[in-house]
């Protein structure tokens, strides 16, 4: 038998993965347990509040792995225009990689549920923020002053969202890197 804690990393794994592929409303809980492999009562064990708290904590689990992977691209870039393109660089190749099966594991959800649900809706934001902060301080790093530097976060952000959604539904990841460097131009 797996201990408490793996099996609970399991499942959220788990439905990480299919929320991203499938959406909020696409995933069932019967498909989350047969593809973790975990037996039917740890559901609501390690979940007592059900879909909704899956699906929030695992909005929020892969926010932060996409959000360290985006940091560290971010970090390592020498400006904006190398930090944009490495930003756009992530995605794109998620999306390529998954053959245009995974988009934004935040976006998914978030489409679907931020109306209805406000545990979701809270997770979603939280991890947008943290993404947002995260870039606002790497355009201060290269030299975007204060006060621009949080708007042009805004920007970049739901500009890369909507780039990686218009890629998705074409086929073809040619739309995040013009609009990286388009953004690149603005800072």
């Amino acid at each position: 038998m797996a201990p408490r804690g793996e099996t609970r990393e399991r499942v959220l794994r788990t439905a990480a993965e299919l929320f991203q592929r499938q959406g909020y409303h696409g995933t069932g809980l019967n498909q989350v347990l047969a593809q973790s492999g975990a037996p039917k009562g740890s559901l609501y064990f390690h979940f007592p509040d059900g879909k909704e708290q899956l699906a929030s904590e695992s909005v929020a689990l892969s926010g932060r792995a996409v959000g360290e992977a985006l940091a560290g691209a971010l970090v390592a870039a020498p400006d904006g225009r190398a930090g944009l393109a490495a930003l756009g660089d992530h995605f794109a190749r998620a999306l390529l990689e998954s053959d245009f099966g995974k988009g934004c594991p935040v976006a998914t959800v978030a489409l679907e549920t931020a109306a209805e649900s406000e545990t979701i809706r809270a997770a979603c934001d939280g991890t947008y923020t943290e993404w947002q902060g995260g870039i606002a301080m790497a355009l201060r790093g290269w030299g975007v002053p204060d006060e621009r530097a949080d708007p042009l976060a805004a920007l970049v952000l739901s500009s890369v969202q909507g780039a990686v959604m218009l890629a998705r539904v074409r086929r073809d990841v040619s739309v995040i890197h013009e609009v990286t460097r388009q953004l690149a131009d603005l800072i």
